[in-house]
């Protein structure tokens, strides 16, 4: 499961609303035959437009707008803000945005059979103690209400459809994506171990009796026993606990790459830990139940941040340069529309955009930055008409293939009502975790779109070996800073700690790269965070 999985759990009934036998029934009884075109795109952030930061090559400003506040970025982290700025009364604000749509990292595509994500595609059920993120789940009707116990009541609707899970092990699916069938009796006695060691650290708290892991990491205590983990990667970690398995091995990888990009060898033995710990498994009896998915992944939870911008938003706008001057921040932005430039000047600024951009947005920023580190990631979007397998365990939600390049790929249609699809759409992903990223992502954009066709191929075919004869469509999206990832020495780092400072109670940042993990739950508070602290420095100054 998505932060962590019940090993022992048995199987799911398969209800939310839809029949277990409709579900059993093989799922394609349509058209098989070979199609005779492959349609095939590439597509991905407007990196061109962005690269254009190197060489500031804009136009002098030839417009010139003032508001009280302005907030830049319109990932999930803006968008927080701007919901926050609301919940204060203040609705004074600007949100600029590079892209032609809000969302960041949390957007989608759509076709005309299903809607898909571009990018994060779920939310675990959040910690009992995240009354913010609560709060906003009851005002989006995502949570109808309370039940005796205090527990949050979750639409049914918006949890995933089971089957939720299945892994691709032994040329055979299986339920869950932890290996269990097939395993020697040491892999099993390792898995348990493991998440006995998990569960000690999700309860465990430090001298300061806060949890040593827990979401928001600010939250987190700062007790060294724990905070030593981030000096190792999870790699040396799990060597240095004597464990052996290349199931469990390959299980916790997975697991890095899932939330971070980078892999078991690369990532901070602290993160790695978090995975599991840092969600709590306290907002429902059934904690099976961990996971909040739509068609289009978290862009559902965007849109719903959306109405919080309505007619106070500047798309297609790049900012380029940001300072303060006189008491003011001035902000210069190119909109890539129009094709001219416009000043804003604004008391108060948000910097709701990646470290990596605001090195060349603010001056004396690069000698921290540097210390940032972000994973490239490619997604593949499918229409198959027909995708074929053995049925040891039907098409589910998540869909992971032991031991591919991949992450496996997730079913778009899995969180509809019919489940007899004309077409199905699914979604595959992968990160370029290595060693040395900046070199990585330099590489990716020399790749051609037969490349990148056969890359993706060649993973699936390990599960499906036939799916090239029944794919009619593909959409490749690149990423070329997916996500943030925390090496050793980053999540409790200076580099961090010097970046999330305010420049002058004018400049403020918010990011889920300044907590260094790219989840919405950080990226959400990043956003909340950052006003409160200029509404409590603004009431400071007067």
């Amino acid at each position: 499961m998505k932060s962590g999985e019940n090993y022992n759990k048995g199987r799911r009934n398969f209800v939310k609303g839809i029949g277990a036998s409709l579900l059993l029934i093989p799922f394609l009884q349509f058209c098989s035959n070979k199609i005779a075109v492959l349609m095939l795109r590439l597509s991905g952030a407007n990196h061109l437009l962005g690269h254009r930061l190197w060489i500031k090559d804009f136009p002098k400003p030839t417009e010139q707008i003032q508001i009280p506040y302005l907030i830049i970025g319109g990932g999930i982290s803006g968008l927080s803000a701007t919901r926050e700025f609301h919940k204060k009364g203040i609705s004074d604000f600007l949100l600029l945005e590079m892209a032609d749509h809000l969302g960041g990292n949390s957007s989608n595509g759509q076709n005309k059979y299903s809607k898909y994500p571009l990018g994060a595609h779920y939310l675990p059920l959040p910690n009992m103690e995240d009354k913010e993120l609560l709060a906003f789940l009851e005002e989006e009707n995502i949570i109808k209400g309370y039940n005796e116990k205090g527990l949050p009541i979750f639409d049914e609707l918006q949890l995933t459809f089971a089957p939720d899970e299945r892994l691709f092990y032994k040329n055979n699916w299986q339920e869950g994506v932890v290996p269990k069938e097939g395993n020697s009796a040491e892999d099993d006695k390792e898995f348990i171990r493991f998440f006995k060691e998990m569960d000690a650290f999700r309860a465990a708290k430090g001298t300061d009796q806060k949890y040593l892991f827990d979401i928001p990491i600010s939250l987190s205590s700062k007790d060294e026993s724990a905070r030593t983990l981030d000096k190792i990667t999870m790699q040396r970690w799990f060597e240095n606990n004597n464990f052996k398995s290349k199931p469990l091995f390959n299980y916790i990888d997975y697991c890095c790459k899932d939330d971070f990009g980078l892999g078991i060898e690369f990532v901070s033995a602290w993160a790695g830990i978090h995975y599991f710990a840092g969600r709590k498994q306290n907002a429902a009896s059934d904690k099976n139940d961990s996971v909040l998915t739509w068609p289009e992944g978290n862009a559902r939870l965007a849109s719903h941040l959306k109405k919080y911008t309505e007619k106070k938003t500047l798309k297609n706008h790049l900012v380029y340069e940001v300072k303060v001057e006189n008491n003011k921040v001035i902000v210069k932005a190119f909109d890539d529309v129009k094709k001219v430039s416009v000043e804003i000047i604004t008391d108060k600024v948000v910097m709701a955009t990646p470290q990596f951009v605001n090195q060349y947005l603010i001056k004396d920023r690069k000698e921290f930055t540097k210390e940032f580190h972000y994973t490239p990631w490619l997604l593949a979007t499918l229409i198959v008409n027909d995708l074929p397998d053995n049925f040891s365990f039907p098409l589910s939600w998540d869909n992971v293939i032991y031991d591919a390049k991949g992450l496996g790929y997730v079913y778009a249609q899995n969180q509809t009502l019919n489940q007899v699809q004309e077409k199905k759409v699914i979604t595959y992903y992968y990160s370029f975790s290595s060693g040395d990223l900046k070199k990585t992502r330099k590489e990716i954009y020399k790749k051609d779109k037969e490349y990148w066709k056969q890359l993706v191929f060649s993973d699936l075919k390990i599960a499906h070996p036939d799916i090239e004869e029944y794919t009619e469509d593909m959409e490749v999206f690149l990423l070329g800073h997916g996500m943030i990832s925390p090496v050793p020495d980053f999540i409790f780092g200076q580099a961090k700690e010097n970046a999330a400072k305010n420049i002058e109670n004018r400049i403020y940042f918010a990011h889920s790269d300044l907590s260094g993990i790219s989840i919405f739950e950080e990226a959400f508070h990043q956003g909340i965070n950052a006003v409160k602290q200029i509404l409590n420095d603004t009431a400071l100054d007067s």
